[in-house]
């Protein structure tokens, strides 16, 4: 009698196709996790750039406010008049609505981007924009933003202008997107180009969206009368601080 080997049992086949696709699906894989790798990378390296960046910014801030300090101890020392530094930017609030404007008017602010009641945006201080804030004085009013106001603004209703799309500023790629080109690829370079009215402030200020702000804690009785009469409309300089403190 002969003895029968016993054969072996043979695993299912698979199909070609099936061998194909899985072949296909671990290559999309495997270029998706070295592409996340070096995009880790990357941003391990911009992160390390925009920390220096920021402490830079805050050296010189600080510098620049010692600075003041020192001027005006000294002006006082010698019994003189220290003339403080002009203001190059301001921050301008809508603070009336659409009744009874008229057509000149409503350009203008169409022309700020004061679309809306208690819009704000930030101007660059020249002819041009003094003769537009007189024009349209009993609908705005405006000061110039320090520092913290400036930061604020941004870090809390900051949106960009993507594509005439209003898109949150949550992620420093967003700013890097539209204005690296010119430098600035983080939020504190954004605010840096606001507050030191940069060579690209023009792009800058039009990538930001009009600020959407709150109705401010307290009211704002007597918007009929200028602020230096005690109401609201026109230049409160360095008082508007107090007021986007109280809107934002």
């Amino acid at each position: 009698l002969h003895e029968s080997t016993p054969t072996m049992a043979k695993g299912p086949v698979v199909p070609e196709h099936v061998l194909k696709k899985r072949k296909t699906l671990e290559a999309i894989q495997a270029d998706r996790s070295k592409k996340l790798a070096e995009e880790r990378a990357k941003n391990k390296v911009q992160r390390g750039v925009i920390f220096k960046k920021a402490a830079a910014y805050a050296k010189e801030y600080k510098q620049k406010e010692a600075d003041l300090v020192r001027f005006r101890r000294e002006a006082k020392k010698h019994n003189n008049f220290f003339m403080e530094p002009e203001t190059k930017v301001v921050f301008v609030i809508r603070i009336r609505g659409i009744n009874a404007v008229d057509p000149k008017t409503r350009k203008i602010l169409q022309l700020m981007r004061l679309r809306q009641i208690n819009n704000g945006v930030f101007m660059k201080i020249n002819s041009a924009s003094i003769n537009m804030l007189r024009l349209v004085a009993p609908y705005v009013t405006y000061g110039a933003p320090n520092l913290k106001t400036v930061r604020e603004l941004i870090y809390k209703r900051g949106f960009g202008n993507v594509s005439r799309q209003r898109i949150p500023l949550s992620d420093n790629k967003v700013v890097e997107g539209v204005l690296g080109e010119k430098g600035i690829v983080c939020v504190e370079d954004l605010i840096h180009e606001i507050m030191t009215v940069g060579p690209a402030f023009r792009e800058a200020n039009k990538f930001l969206w009009p600020f959407k702000l709150s109705a401010p804690k307290g009211g704002l009785p007597v918007k009929r009368k200028s602020f230096v009469q005690g109401g609201q409309f026109g230049d409160r300089e360095r008082y508007i601080n107090n007021l986007v403190r109280r809107m934002n």
